[in-house]
């Protein structure tokens, strides 16, 4: 049978031994330790009730399981210790909105981010590779140049690597913002194994002190949502701006509870 529900690694490491998995399951709290052997754990999410196994992690807050069928799984530790609860079943509840009182999702900047963990690594490696076959490339087309032209003629120079933008130093405190919406769209969480609405923007930017964000994020909250918001809307609101890459997109920045909204 072929699970749908799962967020499989893109890449992971798998455990070299039955010794390092036994270590790797005590500090997660999920083997006792005075354990010596290691053994199946119960999986009761996404609708099933069946066994896995943890063959490795893509990070060390991110477990993945691998089932009977030999397709894999990342879950975050804890939850799977959960699952292990006789009362296991009860959905897992996130922080509030502290101005609306309504649930957002996403608010809770402590809340795990594993699959962004995963995602983000996975991004790195396809930019090294990205930048190394652009300088492949180029070598390969200076050695062309060199064979066809005269000796005198000197080489040309490599293409320059891309900076990456520097980090911004974000305000602690509440601050003014304006932002145009740019796109809706959902983003998996692999603690509640189900998709989380959110919002990104552009042109986002602080008005005191000034600076210019450029694309951020946000959920897309049960107050945000009475604003019938659609694409090209621009806002300003107060909230507090964080680091925090959001899952599968190039977006650095998150927008945290935002309120005062008002739609210009």
């Amino acid at each position: 049978m072929v699970h749908t529900f799962l967020i499989a690694p893109i890449t992971y490491t798998p455990f070299a031994s039955e010794d390092e998995q036994i270590q790797q399951c005590k500090e997660w709290g999920l083997l006792s330790e005075k354990a010596t052997k290691t053994k199946l754990f119960a999986y009761k999410g996404g609708g099933l009730n069946t066994t896995c196994s943890i063959v490795g992690y893509a990070d060390k807050m991110t477990a993945v399981l691998e089932f009977d069928n030999m397709q894999q799984h990342c879950i975050h530790p804890s939850y799977l210790k959960e699952m292990q609860t006789a009362s296991f079943g009860v959905k897992q509840t996130f922080a509030t909105d502290e101005n609306s009182g309504e649930q957002e999702a996403l608010s809770s900047d402590t809340a795990p981010a594993t699959a962004e963990a995963v995602v983000e690594s996975a991004e790195t490696a396809a930019v090294h590779a990205a930048v190394a076959a652009a300088e492949a490339d180029v070598v390969e087309a200076e050695a062309s140049v060199e064979a066809e032209a005269p000796a005198v003629v000197e080489p040309k120079k490599k293409a320059a690597k891309k900076e990456k933008a520097p980090k911004l130093q974000l305000p602690v405190e509440k601050v003014r913002m304006t932002a145009t919406i740019k796109e809706f769209t959902t983003v998996p969480n692999n603690f509640t194994e189900e998709e989380d609405e959110v919002i990104i923007y552009e042109a986002a930017s602080i008005a005191d002190p000034a600076i210019e964000i450029g694309d951020a994020w946000s959920s897309y909250s049960a107050t945000l949502k009475k604003l019938e918001l659609e694409i090209g809307h621009t806002l300003t609101f107060e909230c507090k701006i964080v680091e925090k890459k959001l899952t599968k997109h190039p977006v650095r920045y998150k927008i945290n509870n935002p309120s005062k909204l008002q739609k210009l």
